[in-house]
């Protein structure tokens, strides 16, 4: 909040908003430049580009633009894609982008060094696809190797509670497959 009184907003034109940023519709959406780790940064500073929120995309496009986002250390972003898969997709694969979303998480915490945070969500998504794709009989929807995802998030997720400290989210990045 300025001296003023005013907030800013996603578009930059300050409002009196309570206190909070909003984006032009008025929702409340924190506007502060975000690292490629999703963390905050200063107002004013120069940071990645965010993932537009809302946006429908075909699973196979889901799928492309996660996968190119995990490849460039930017785990966070991938989460607000699959997120936007988990919220706009049929119900029945609600659980599946959910547990993605949350393996992206995981990815996320980890690389900024929370062990606990990371492993949990790391297993929690885990749990999550590979309980999804018991429930349906799919092992490998749109091209995701589910057992391997499984595997990869429940490895990762021990050996970030060995306290190795926080993992290169590129080097780290999981296949999805295809």
């Amino acid at each position: 909040m300025g001296e003023t009184g005013e907030t800013r907003d996603a578009g930059g034109t300050g409002g009196t908003t309570g206190g909070r940023d909003r984006d032009p519709e008025g929702r409340a959406r924190n506007a502060r430049p975000r690292d490629g780790l999703g963390r905050p940064l200063p107002y004013g500073t120069q940071g990645v580009e965010r993932q537009p929120e809302g946006i429908v995309r075909t699973p196979r496009e889901t799928v492309v633009e996660a996968q190119a986002l995990l490849e460039a250390g930017k785990p966070f972003h991938a989460h607000e894609v699959f997120e936007d898969a988990w919220k706009a997709g049929p119900g029945e694969e609600r659980a599946l982008w959910r547990g993605l979303a949350q393996l992206a998480v995981g990815l996320t915490h980890a690389a900024r060094g929370n062990a606990t945070g990371g492993a949990r969500l790391l297993r929690r998504g885990a749990g999550a696809v590979a309980e999804w794709s018991a429930a349906t009989g799919e092992d490998r929807p749109y091209g995701i190797g589910v057992a391997g995802l499984v595997v990869w998030a429940r490895e990762l997720a021990g050996r970030v509670e060995s306290g190795t400290g926080p993992v290169d989210a590129v080097a780290e990045a999981p296949r999805l497959g295809f």
